[in-house]
Parts: C-alpha cells; structure tokens; sequence
C-alpha cells in the first residue's frame, strides 16, 4: 500500500484546494452549475426533504408495536425501556446518592402549607421545587407530580424557577386532596442550566456524548419520586405524573420509565416525528423534546411504554408546535396498543379548543383524570385552578449553592470512555473488537443494509490549461446523488495513485477558488468566492510533477451539496433533524465517502488511494479508513484530537474518541497526522509500537 504524503504541509494543502472531485452533490442534479446559487439551495432542499419524508415513513412503520400475547408485553415492553433508557444517557444508569433534601421555608394558606424545597439528585445536581400539602389530610395522600414547560421567571437579574408560573396547578391538587410535588427544570429553574446545546449553542458534540437534557429531566423526575417516599404525608402507590409543552414531554418520558407513576396526563408536549421532521418543527423545539434516536422510537412507541396504566393525552385543536394531526397519529398508535392488551378503557384523548396556552378548557380532563383514578371518585369541579403567592415568595434559595453542578451537567451527566492503552496484542484485538462493534451498533446502526445501483451518468470531461477535469454522478444512497470529479495532469491516462480529499465549507471554497477561472462554466456556482489562479498553479505543478490525481469530496450540504446558506437557522435545525431520524449528518457523510471509495475502487482496482482530510473533515476521513471494507492509507492535517470538537458520530464519546480510530485505521493503512500537538496523539502511537505498525503512523 502506497505511503501517504508526508512532504510539506502545503503540498496536503495544494491537494485539498484544487479540484472539485469526488463532490457528493447530494442533492444537486447534473446542470445544476449553470443555475445561481438559491435556486441549487431550493432543489437541494427539495431533495433533502424527500430523504427526510423517506425515512420518517419508514420509521414510523418500524416504530409499530405489535404484541403476539399480552402475557409478552412486559418483556417486549421492558426490552423498549431499556433501549429508550440508552437514548436518553440513563443506560448505566447514575447510581442513587442521598438526596440531601432541605426545607428552606413555608408558605401557609388556608387550605394548604407550601414547603420550599431543594434535594441533590446527584452531587451537585439540585433541583428546587415546591411541594403543596394539603391542611385537612389525616392520612397519606395521593401524589400528584407537576413537571413544568418553558416560562422564564426572572426578578431583578434572579430566576425564581418556572414552578412559580405553574404554581395554579398544584395548588389546585392540594386543594382537592392531593400532595404535589412541582419542580423546576434545569433550564428555567432557580440554578440556570442548559436545553440548547444544539438548538443555538453550537453543541453538536452533545449527540457524540448521547446527550440530551431530556434525560436529566427525566432522572431529576425520578428522584423527585424518591423524595416523595420519604414524607409521610404522601401515599406513594397513588403517583400521578402531569406538566405540559415541555412539562409534557417531561411527564411522557417518566411515565415510560418509572412504573412507580399509576397515572400520566402529558398535555401540549407530543406529537409525532413527521411533525416534527417533515414539516420541519424543529427550529420551535428545545432540545429537552429530542434524543439521539439509534432505536429509530417514533413518539407512539414511547407513549405505549406507559400502558397498562392510566394514560390521558391532552392538547388543543390549534397548536402550532403539537399539532393536531400529529397528536391524533400519536394517540392511534397507542390506543392500538391498548386495544391489543384488551384495556382501551384506560387510555384517553382529550381536545380542547385553543392554541399553545395553559388553559382551563385544557386543565380540566387533567383534573378529572386524576380524579378517577387516583381517587376513585369523579366528583363535579368546582373550584379553578389559581395562583395564590407573590412568585418571589416561592423562591427556594437566597443564595446559589457553589457546589451546584447543574449548569454543566451536560459535561458530565454521561461519562465520557476512558480508554486504556492495551497491555498485549490480545488485549487489543479483544478491545479493537469491541470498538468496531460499538461503531456498528451505537454509531453507524441505522445506515442502509443494502444499497441502489450507483447508476454512474457523467456529467462532463474537459481539459484546461493542462489539467484533465471530469465528472460523474453516483447514487450513494436513495435521494443522494455523489458527483464525482477526478482531475490529473493533461496526458496523463491512467494515474499512479488517487488522492481522495474531504472538504469542509471552508475547504470547498478554497477548491472554488483554485479551479472557477479555468473551470467556471461547467461548476456550481458560489455567491463569495474570488478565482485564485496562484493555487490553481501550484496545483497543476503537483498533478504534472506526481503523475497522481486529486479528488476533493465535499460531503452532504456542503459546497455544491448545500440546502441552506451555512450557519444559518435552517441550516442548524435541518442538522438537529438527522439525529430525530437516527442518524448524525456527519456520520452520513462518512458514507458518502465509504460510497465514493466504493466506486473508485470498482473502476481503478489497481490504483493505490490516500484520503485526505483537514480539520473536522480530518475526522470523516478517519471514520470513513476505519470502517472501510478495503485499505486505505490517511493524511489528517490538523484533526481535533477529541469528537468534542470535531464532526458529529452519535454516541461514541461513551465508548472510544479519535486516538482509538487512529488506532483502529493503523491496521488498514498508514497514517500520517500534521499537527502541532503529537502528545494529543499518544494512544495510538502506543498501541501502534504494540501491533508492529509503529512504522505506519508518520507525524509532521
């Protein structure tokens, strides 16, 4: 197998910035060069949301539950959880510490005492919440859980938590007989943690921890649950769980988790991924409502986990963020799977007329469910639910405890892999294997099991200026046309070695540049870049004096391939939507390039490769050597030396990091890595010195 690169960084660089070969144009049809720039963005998109549509349709038929024998529905039903359980970061999950529960005051009414309440759900992790016991108790009381949506309650620079702007609801419950408990989320609560890593933070490494804020919530939830054992006051065999919008989906994901709830009534908080996919809800939705989705769950599967215990779904008839048809899909599914237990009478749906606004209409099937079924009673509701305190009186602390963890609980709520360096060969065939099988598992799972014919078309072949520069088109996956580009020296006819370069944003533009002047008219436009006839100079130089040819990739929704102008809004949630779907965009992207290997291989079998890669596209590359059925040796120039800072590959910060797919790749092919920090690298310089490759990996 041929050495990859090793000579001066700019020589990599040339490679990187001269053609636009290899170019997965997903999306984008052959002429679209001669349209401008929005108008291959629309037939991008266009194309972008059939693939979307595409798999959300299979999804949901995949997501359906079907139940041979309602004996099974417990095991089938367990075997759910604990994959939802994974999905949310609760798989191991955290290991109960003392609550160091704390009662910082006391509100009194005339029909009920309010406790301010704090416990630790973990070290740290404080969650702040106020509990409503109602006056004219004699013995333990149902327990009614408020899990509160999104309501900012800021006095003077100070959060008071979003309990203060649902307290209506559990005083209601007290006033009818009830003990509630009503929590603050982390994101609005009195310590301001975190729902927008990936929304507006930028965060996308949260998908590569499988991380989600839904998760905490719902372990603060649980553990809500254990402080509740511990009053006396509260009969906890008798738990309802409510909340609505985000408090919605807070209750779903309890309920489906925590058998300890006899009761569920999520209001305004669920609706179905094509909502949220196909007609693209996402830029309205927090990341608290999502998960990375390697189980492929539709909403309906997760709802289902609730039964055969006593379900009410409530929304409104206008919501514009739940909307209707989605609830009613929602709904039918589950009430399918009721039905198939024999226990449809215990599921309801309640509709009110409305929008997205806590309101009576809404309230009022809640109360009377909770009635029913923790109280056995169904009396006529007479009294409204009210608000009867100042919302800074609720206030739980004074003062921020130091120690509090909760607004960087995203940093640490599922561990990170800490990986040892092998102390024998056998021991790294036996984690190599483990790794590899954690990457087809929980990383790259839901890629196709089989693939449509490339069915190659070209696109064009010309010679300019003494560079060769043709296309062709491929199909990576349905939806997904690959346009592939080779450019060699003129005169050339069959190259001694083919480098395969994987262009970020900022690397397509580099390549524009070079190339536009003498292959302007047959590329995709681009309203930003200036023609540099220096690097398509430089680039020549490299093709006439190597006899090789240069192949530069820009993967899906970039370059040629983009469906939004880059960073923008659309641009950020179109992202967040692969995860919903199960996938990542760059673990996409990795297949664009295992594809686009696929074809060169299949008409250049003779010809050695180097993939090639700078900066984060460095890591596609190393993800595309590493799971690649054939060698191939690797330039990354400049790679992050954690997926923390690099490309986006669900779930495999929990089990391996970018020194063990160095590690992985030396066994394929050589890897030369330009960096400023070899040390960075050590892992896979030592476990290349224990496999006899250590004259395989080159720095620079």
């Amino acid at each position: 197998m041929s050495k990859s690169p090793s000579g001066p960084r700019w020589t990599v660089r040339a490679a990187l910035a001269l053609a636009c070969a290899a170019t997965p144009v997903l999306f984008l049809m052959p002429g679209a060069a001669a349209e401008d720039w929005e108008a291959t963005m629309a037939e991008n998109r266009d194309a972008l949301e059939a693939y979307f549509a595409g798999h959300v349709e299979a999804l949901s038929a995949e997501s359906v539950i079907e139940i041979a024998d309602a004996e099974d529905w417990p095991e089938q039903r367990e075997e759910y959880r604990q994959q939802l359980l994974y999905m949310l970061g609760l798989d191991p999950m955290p290991e109960p510490t003392p609550l160091e529960a704390e009662v910082t005051g006391t509100l009194e009414h005339d029909e009920f005492t309010v406790e301010r309440v704090h416990f630790q759900s973990l070290p740290g992790l404080y969650v702040t919440a106020n509990l409503y016991i109602p006056n004219d108790v004699d013995e333990p009381a149902p327990v009614a859980l408020y899990l509160c949506g999104h309501a900012s309650r800021v006095e003077d620079g100070v959060s008071l938590g979003n309990k203060t702007a649902y307290q209506h609801h559990p005083a209601w419950f007290a006033r009818h007989g009830y003990v509630s408990l009503v929590v603050d989320t982390i994101q609005l609560g009195e310590i301001q943690g975190l729902h927008h890593g990936t929304h507006r933070e930028g965060m996308w490494w949260w998908n590569s921890r499988g991380y989600t804020p839904a998760g905490v919530e719902a372990f603060n939830a649980m553990r809500a649950i254990d402080y509740l054992e511990t009053r006396e006051e509260a009969d906890t065999s008798r738990v309802g769980v409510t909340g609505r919008s985000g408090g919605g989906i807070g209750s779903l994901y309890l309920a489906a988790l925590d058998e300890r709830v006899t009761v569920a009534a999520p209001v305004a908080g669920i609706t179905d991924i094509h909502n949220h996919v196909v007609d693209f809800l996402t830029p309205r939705h927090c990341d608290c409502n999502y998960f990375p989705n390697l189980y492929r769950f539709d909403y309906a599967r997760i709802v289902s986990l609730i039964a055969p215990r006593h379900l009410l779904i409530a929304n409104t008839d206008r919501d514009p963020i739940f909307p209707l048809d989605g609830v009613q899909r929602v709904h039918a599914e589950t009430r399918n799977t009721y039905e198939q237990l024999g226990i449809e009478e215990d599921m309801g749906l309640a509709i009110a007329v409305g929008g997205h606004s806590d309101s009576q209409p809404l309230r009022m099937p809640v109360f009377h469910w909770f009635n029913l079924y923790l109280q056995g009673d169904d009396p006529l509701i007479e009294k409204p639910a009210e608000s009867f305190f100042e919302e800074a009186d609720l206030r739980v602390f004074d003062e921020l405890p130091e120690d509090e963890i909760v607004t960087s609980i995203h940093d640490t709520f599922v561990p990170a892999a800490d990986v040892p360096v092998p102390d024998s060969v056998e021991a790294w065939e036996a984690q190599r294997d483990e790794l590899l099988e954690g990457l087809r598992e929980k990383t790259f799972r839901n890629w196709p099991e089989t693939f449509p014919s490339m069915d190659p078309e070209q696109v064009f072949d010309e010679e300019r200026e003494g560079v060769r520069l043709d296309a062709w088109d491929i199909t990576s996956e349905p939806h997904a046309r690959v346009r592939l580009h080779l450019a060699v020296a003129a005169g050339v006819d069959e190259p001694n070695h083919i480098y395969l370069s994987v262009a970020d944003e900022a690397g397509w533009e580099r390549v524009l540049a070079s190339i536009t002047a003498a292959f302007g008219d047959v590329l995709p436009p681009h309203p930003d870049v200036e023609p540099d006839p220096d690097a398509f100079e430089l680039g020549r130089q490299m093709l006439e004096n190597s006899g090789a040819a240069i192949a530069v990739l820009t993967p899906r929704g970039v370059g040629p391939g983009a469906w939004a102008d880059r960073d923008s809004s659309d641009a950020v949630h179109l992202r967040r939507s692969f995860p919903i779907i199960g996938q990542t965009l760059d673990g996409q992207r990795v297949l664009d390039v295992l594809r686009t290997l696929e074809g060169l291989n299949a008409v250049t079998p003779d010809i050695s490769k180097t993939l090639l890669g700078e900066g984060s596209a460095a890591g596609i590359a190393l993800f595309a050597a590493v799971m690649a059925e054939d060698g191939v040796d690797l330039h990354l120039v400049d790679p992050p030396a954690s997926l923390h800072d690099g490309p986006e590959f669900m779930n495999a910060l929990r089990f391996m990091d970018m020194p063990q797919a160095v590690a992985l790749a030396l066994e394929k092919g050589e890897v030369t890595i330009t960096t400023e920090d070899p040390g960075a690298w050590d892992y896979a310089r030592e476990v290349a010195e224990l496999i006899g490759r250590a004259d395989a990996l080159h720095f620079e």
